[in-house]
């Protein structure tokens, strides 16, 4: 099974965090920055997967090295773009990168955004992240 068979629940993940967002007083019609993150035990490999969400026309963070509590390394990077929470082109942007994650043997690990609060300065003292 690739990660790609999968993508139902990833649509189903993109639901639940617009509605979880709106639920919250989000904006419905802001411009979002959509973080999608990939992660790979191989930093070689993890830069093609990088390489290739950027020619799918996505912003490409540097990739970290973070060491996990069982002491093993991974790398990690993400794939930004700016989206309205429309759920259409969400799943779109999870079903290529997902094809892309699938490609390059590497984990997509879904998205996070920031809330946008409905009146501005309502929520100024907080940065508030969404994130799976």
């Amino acid at each position: 099974m690739t990660q790609f068979d999968e993508r139902e629940e990833w649509y189903a993940f993109n639901q639940e965090t617009i509605d979880a967002l709106l639920e919250d007083g989000s904006q419905a019609d802001a411009d979002y920055t959509i973080e999608h993150h990939f992660a790979s035990t191989d930093f070689d490999v993890l830069e093609k997967a990088a390489v290739d969400a950027f020619k799918a026309g996505f912003e490409v963070t540097d990739a970290e090295e973070l060491m996990l509590d069982d002491g093993e390394t991974i790398f990690c990077f993400d794939a930004v773009v700016e989206r309205k929470l429309d759920i259409e082109k969400l799943n779109a942007d999870a079903d290529a990168l997902l094809k892309i994650a699938d490609n390059h043997d590497v984990t997509y690990d879904g998205w996070g955004t920031y809330f946008e609060p409905r009146e501005e300065g309502e929520y100024e003292e907080e940065e508030h992240h969404l994130n799976d």
